[in-house]
Formats: C-alpha cells, structure tokens, sequence
C-alpha cells in the first residue's frame, strides 16, 4: 500500500466518523453559538463579541481537531491493526503523515464551520485578515497534532477519550482560548511558551492583521519538535512491548 493510498483511506475513514465529528467538530460550534449568540450585541475592547469569541473557538475547535487524531491510533493499537500495519510496506513517515493529514482535513473543516458561524453572527473581515488568519492556525496547530501521536502511542482506546478533552481544554484555557485569563505579570509570561497562546493569537489576527513576532514562531517551532521527539520514542516504546 503506497503512502498516498493510505492517506486518501484515513481521509475517507475520518469523514464518515460520526462520533468523531459530533466531538471534534459540533461541539465547538455549538458552544459558540450558545455564548456569543446570547451577546452578539456586546464588545470586548472595541471589538464585537462574536468576532472575539469566534477566534478563541477556531483555536478550540482547530487544536480539537488534531488532536483527537490520536484517539484512532489508541484504537487501532487496542485492535492490534498498528502491529498488523508494522508488517506493510508502508512507512512510518507514511503512517503518521496519513493520520497528520486526516487530522488537518478535520481541523480545516472545523475553521470553516466556525468562521461560517460567525459570518452568521454578523462578523465581517477582509479577505487578506482571514487568509492571514488560517494560515497562521494551521501552522500554529503543528504540535498539536503531533501530541495527538503522542498521546495515541502512550495512552489506551478507554483513556483517550478522557485525556483527551482535559489536555485539550487545558491548553486552551491557559492559551485563552475562551478569554485571557491573565493579561500581565509571571503568569502572562508563563502562558507566552505555550503553543496554544500562539494559536489563539493567529486567530486573533483576524481583527489585529498582523503575524506573530519572532518569539511566536520559535514556541510552535520547539513545541512541534520536541512533541515529535517524544512521538519517536512513544511509538519505539509500543513496538518494543508488541
């Protein structure tokens, strides 16, 4: 099986996953809908709220998506069709990019659905601020996916779920996702090395137009490293116990 056949199969496998995208993709959006719906009227810092809000989802919604990647190599590994795989012709890089780039098809349907909501909502934006803007989230949610990996060769099919939402939600709470929870001092700082304040400003830079500075680029870059370092050593780990 060729690499590229392999992908377009996970593609297939992940859109007709009902529960994956009820969990990945509906959730987000509904939960946008209920809190930016009930202050569409209002502003945050001279911005609407449904334009504020829909960013801090798209970062929510997008890093959901990548990383519940990683539920489907649990499975497959409780399975044992990740030891079957192992017998294929099919490289590891063939492997993981499969998945990497299912979890991006999810993640690009999940920015269009929210970015849809909030054109419901009224949000409007030129054309060069939402370019900017997905740009930017796709690149910033590169470590993300990886950690999906990550998580999938460390953790079992019962205990993805749950890790899951809580390392999920984690990172986006402390990314401020769903409002900035500290906007100065050592906790700010703190939440500057963390991937998911990039991904929640690439989003931002829907109403802001501008990139990240230097400092961004070299968290996603080190985060997205060092994830995949560890994505190495999960995956050796699991092949040594199968």
């Amino acid at each position: 099986m060729s690499s590229l056949t392999y992908t377009r199969y996970e593609v297939l496998r992940t859109l007709r996953n009902r529960r994956f995208f009820i969990f990945s993709l509906i959730f987000p959006l509904v939960l946008f809908y209920v809190v930016a719906g009930e202050n569409r009227h209002a502003h945050v810092d001279g911005i609407g709220f449904p334009l504020y809000y829909m960013t801090g989802m798209i970062a929510f919604g997008t890093m959901m998506a990548v990383v519940a990647g990683g539920a489907r190599i649990a499975l497959e590994r409780s399975l044992g069709w990740a030891r079957q795989m192992r017998t294929t012709p099919l490289s590891l890089r063939g492997y993981f990019g499969a998945k990497i780039a299912s979890s991006y098809v999810m993640a690009v349907i999940s920015l269009v659905l929210i970015s849809l909501a909030g054109l419901s909502l009224g949000v409007h934006l030129g054309v060069t601020h939402w370019a900017l803007l997905a740009s930017l989230v796709l690149v910033g949610i590169a470590p993300f996916a990886v950690l999906g990996i990550v998580m999938g060769n460390l953790l079992g099919a019962d205990s993805m779920g749950p890790a899951l939402g809580g390392v999920v939600t984690l990172f986006a709470l402390l990314g401020g996702a769903f409002g900035q929870i500290f906007t100065s001092g050592v906790m700010h700082e703190i939440m500057k090395v963390l991937p998911s304040y990039w991904l929640v400003h690439a989003s931002t830079s829907a109403f802001s137009g501008t990139s990240w500075p230097l400092e961004g680029w070299v968290v996603i870059v080190a985060w997205t490293a060092g994830f995949a370092l560890l994505a190495r050593l999960a995956y050796r780990r699991d092949t040594g116990r199968a």
